[in-house]
């Protein structure tokens, strides 16, 4: 009977820690710029997970081995055009991957623009990005990472937006609720992997544009957050990954940033690969683009 009972305990707690592992952002009824509406969060799973219409934004935290940690620590927005999420292909794979070089990696399941549950809706992806940041570093020690060594991935309009909160993290889009709020929101590296960068060039993603703007074009709009224009000396040492033939998001999205970062004196780091297309994620079937990874874990070491 003991010996039962002792299963069964083990069993609640490994339940009771994988629970804990998905964290909502904001505290039940604190949700800045929502509306009350009867949207409803989609998942579609065809190959990829899809989740759009983000009702509840949370985390999802994995976190290597305590022996094997190296105390580094990867927020990971996923892409989509600002319309659904590639939850698990450019989400969760990447987390667990990091995990296993040591590097805990946490899921950002953003809200996505929206007319009808948000106002200012292209602020809100900003408002969680922001949230991700400060309780990433709220909890730092639980989660035996260091507090100046917690970087920002993100894939395509989830590059654009880890480039947002990069160079917008001092920007006042919510008012604090908590004393999570009084962390910084500055990411200390930057990794953006064929990132929407720019609204106001020819070579702009018109969908995750339209998406998070609005199709009415607001100059002043794409300017502030055409992430280019926006760099900054403070802006954090950046890790660029972009294939030449990707005709999603050209790029020159990617050379624009690099520039940016250059013009300011920014430490930048860019490969750019022959073939590859949009939206390779882990790129594991393509023996020469795959190395992206490597040269990622690379670049995450020589940073100090």
């Amino acid at each position: 009977m003991n010996k039962i009972l002792l299963i069964f305990l083990a069993l609640i707690t490994m339940n009771t820690f994988a629970q804990d592992t998905i964290l909502p952002l904001w505290p039940t009824g604190k949700i800045p710029n929502r509306i009350a509406s009867s949207e409803k969060e989609v998942h579609v799973k065809e190959g990829i997970l899809r989740i759009s219409k983000v009702q509840e934004p949370t985390i999802e935290v994995y976190l290597p081995a305590r022996q094997n940690a190296t105390g580094q620590a990867m927020l990971i927005f996923p892409g989509g055009g600002y319309g659904i999420l590639a939850y698990d292909w450019e989400g969760t794979d990447i987390a667990k991957f990091l995990n296993g070089k040591g590097i805990a990696g946490i899921v950002v399941k953003y809200r996505l623009p929206s007319d009808v549950s948000q106002k200012e809706k292209y602020n809100v992806p900003l408002i969680d990005a922001q949230r991700a940041m400060r309780m990433v570093r709220s909890r730092a020690k639980d989660w035996n990472i260091l507090e100046n060594k917690i970087g920002i991935m993100g894939f395509s309009a989830g590059g654009h937006l880890a480039s947002t909160l990069g160079t917008h993290y001092n920007e006042k889009v919510y008012d604090a609720i908590d004393d999570t709020d009084k962390q910084s929101a500055r990411p200390d590296f930057m990794n953006l992997v064929y990132p929407v960068v720019t609204f106001t060039q020819t070579t702009k993603h018109s969908g995750s544009e339209n998406n998070l703007l609005g199709e009415t074009s607001n100059p002043d709009l794409e300017r502030h957050f055409s992430n280019e224009l926006q760099v900054t000396s403070d802006t954090p040492p950046t890790l660029l990954i972009h294939a030449t033939d990707d005709k999603a998001v050209p790029v020159e999205n990617s050379l624009l940033f690099f520039q940016a970062l250059k013009d300011k004196g920014v430490s930048a780091t860019m490969h750019i690969y022959p073939k590859g297309g949009h939206g390779f994620s882990l790129a594991r079937e393509d023996h020469h683009l795959r190395s992206w990874t490597e040269r990622l874990f690379e670049w995450m070491e020589s940073l100090e």
